[in-house]
């Protein structure tokens, strides 16, 4: 019975004393805790700044291996290097195209795709754009893969035959080749092939009418567009490729598109400006015929000379 009440009265602490025990006791446990993080701070900053100049020496030794490789310009610094400047365009010869374009026409040194249905000027379109670069006193080449370039619309537009350069070419890999010389000798200002669809590749050229060939048109116009990008670049010329539509059967009736143009994926992607021409309607002046009517009917008789086919 002695022990109990000792027990008890040992584990008796008055109040007062507790309160300070305990205070004392979440004092020491904040002191701890703000050094423990003053420490890990201090830590963590010292090992950041150690692993910031280790890359910093690290990207310089590689910087000075590429250039010592590749040549000073190879790689530079973005904002330090390159001075931000306004791209030089050709003016497509409407105040109202220029404008939507968002740059005042064609920038130069990209590709450009005019597509679009038959008769929509697709080629007006890109015999204006030489007549303005040939006002600038540029140099233009018109490659005629279709073999039907009308000299008299030419001329009509505004367009210098006499300082136009054609071409009319053989396939597609002739066509292609030109154009890479051309773009490469860095003095032409604008190059139209007319038209993406008429590249024909050499091997189908040679093969047999209703032989398969599977995507050898794609294949040649990726492969020429990765070399060309390059080059275009550096000669700040104009490439327009004109393509025509077909129809997509796959997807008629499911909300996609209805229509694909030719030559694959490639150009959609190398193209900084695509342009998706149609007619809206015809502009006439008066109730005047200049040339000719349009949609006339008549009828004709076929004569026989000789007496055994009638």
């Amino acid at each position: 019975m002695a022990m109990l009440v000792a027990l008890r009265r040992a584990l008796c602490v008055p109040e007062k004393g507790l309160r300070r025990v305990v205070l004392g006791t979440s004092s020491q446990i904040r002191d701890f805790a703000t050094k423990g993080r003053r420490k890990s701070k201090s830590d963590g900053s010292e090992s950041g700044e150690e692993i910031t100049s280790k890359k910093d020496l690290a990207l310089q030794q590689a910087l000075d291996q590429i250039t010592s490789q590749f040549g000073k310009g190879s790689i530079m610094w973005f904002g330090r290097s390159v001075a931000p400047k306004n791209v030089p365009v050709v003016s497509t010869g409407s105040f109202a195209l220029d404008i939507a374009l968002g740059c005042g026409g064609f920038p130069k040194g990209r590709v450009v795709e005019i597509f679009g249905p038959e008769a929509s000027g697709k080629t007006t379109l890109a015999l204006h754009v030489i007549a303005e670069a040939q006002k600038q006193g540029g140099y233009c080449v018109f490659i005629d893969a279709e073999h039907s370039l009308d000299s008299s619309l030419a001329k009509a537009i505004g367009v210098n035959t006499e300082n136009l350069l054609l071409s009319q070419p053989d396939c597609g890999e002739q066509a292609l080749s030109l154009v890479d010389t051309l773009i490469r000798s860095g003095s032409v200002d604008v190059v139209v092939v007319d038209s993406v669809a008429a590249l024909v590749p050499k091997t189908e050229l040679e093969g047999e009418m209703g032989d398969a060939h599977m995507a050898m048109q794609a294949r040649l116009m990726s492969q020429a567009l990765r070399k060309l990008s390059h080059s275009l670049s550096q000669s700040h010329a104009i490439l327009i490729f004109i393509n025509q539509v077909r129809a997509k059967l796959s997807t008629f009736g499911f909300g996609g598109p209805t229509e694909v143009t030719c030559g694959g994926n490639a150009l959609k992607f190398y193209a900084s400006v695509r342009l998706n021409i149609r007619r809206v309607g015809f502009i006439k002046k008066g109730e005047e015929v200049w040339l000719f009517i349009f949609f006339s009917t008549c009828e004709f008789e076929t004569m026989f000379e000789d007496e055994e086919h009638l």
